[in-house]
């Protein structure tokens, strides 16, 4: 494990033109109740577990049951396609996308319910039962490459080729609107989150692959509680892009191996999520994988069977409470973004 306190939370450099995240939350309650799975997902207390950890009180948010799709991304992809769908636009469309899995079944799921078509490119190292999943959903998958970023640019020629259109859960120069509206669909779960603690965190651990996930939530996080929670971002090891690029206070590709974390191994920053980091971030926090794998074993003690990249967050707190000197009163909330691999 290794951390860094980003103080003062500095903007990073060569990223004016990007916006940062929404924080338009009402916009995407209107939209996704009108949706017949939409459903709130439930925060659990879990008292035995924070006396385990030593801190005062533990809140899990539980995304895997998430409008039956089994992770967070079920409020992004599908939020855009919807989106589409109410100005007339999607219907007999083709959106193709690079993923490690549960962004591709928002895509397939929104494309199925909408009348268009999803085309889901997928890495060598991506789990075949993941796989499976997509087709269920109606998706063309695709594998292309030996990690995530050679299956997204397998995507983008395939969208350049075939006049298809790129719906990404990631951002990058000029490509900008789709991937921000995406990150805006996430703000559901932490509008729940809000309306559910009994009182306001003292700390939040939030996992990151590209950072779109941590990057909403922070950003809600920070326009209704303000300064007062401690924002720990929480990373793979070896995929530090986001820690990385904060303490360099510019965008970089990182490098480094497989990592069991496999929905959070992004060795590239959302550059969105990452503008929005910088500001409202407290502490950045990577972890090996012995912890990544010690959290999720964590999770299931406790009820809550979830994958290494799932119970991240959680396995953040794990790791990291001394080392981030988190008293016996803290608050913590924890994201358990997907059920088991």
């Amino acid at each position: 494990m290794d951390f860094f306190h980003n103080t003062p939370r500095a903007d990073v450099l060569g990223l004016e033109v990007v916006p940062y995240p929404s924080v338009d939350h009402q916009a995407v309650a209107d939209l996704i109740g009108r949706c017949p799975e939409a459903a709130q997902t439930p925060l659990h207390d879990l008292p035995e577990l924070a006396q385990d950890l030593g801190v005062g009180a533990v809140w899990i948010k539980d995304e895997r049951g998430r409008m039956g799709l089994g992770s967070f991304k079920a409020l992004g992809a599908a939020y855009v396609i919807a989106h589409d769908a109410q100005a007339g636009l999607a219907k007999g469309r083709t959106y193709v996308t690079a993923s490690a899995g549960n962004h591709g079944m928002s895509v397939a799921a929104g494309a199925a319910a909408f009348g268009a078509n999803a085309v889901v490119y997928i890495a060598q190292t991506v789990p075949e039962v993941f796989a499976e999943r997509l087709r269920a959903r109606g998706a063309q998958v695709v594998r292309e490459g030996a990690i995530y970023e050679d299956s997204m640019a397998a995507a983008l020629k395939a969208a350049n080729d075939n006049g298809w259109d790129i719906l990404s859960d990631t951002s990058w120069p000029d490509y900008y609107e789709r991937p921000h509206r995406l990150m805006e669909g996430y703000l559901m779960l932490m509008r729940e989150a809000i309306a559910q603690v009994p009182t306001v965190p003292t700390h939040i651990f939030l996992q990151a692959g590209v950072g779109g996930l941590a990057g909403s939530c922070a950003a809600l996080a920070r326009e209704v509680w303000g300064q007062a929670p401690q924002i720990v971002v929480v990373e793979p090891e070896a995929a530090p892009a986001l820690i990385a690029s904060v303490q360099a206070r510019k965008a970089l590709v990182t490098k480094g191996p497989v990592s069991n974390m496999g929905r959070l191994d992004c060795k590239e920053p959302s550059l969105i999520a990452l503008k929005g980091l910088a500001r409202d971030a407290d502490v950045f926090v990577t972890l090996t994988e012995d912890e990544g794998t010690a959290g999720a074993a964590l999770a299931g003690q406790y009820g809550l069977a979830s994958s290494e990249s799932g119970a991240a967050g959680l396995a953040g707190l794990q790791a990291a409470r001394k080392a981030l000197d988190i008293s016996k009163t803290a608050q913590v909330l924890c994201i358990l973004s997907e059920g088991p691999a």
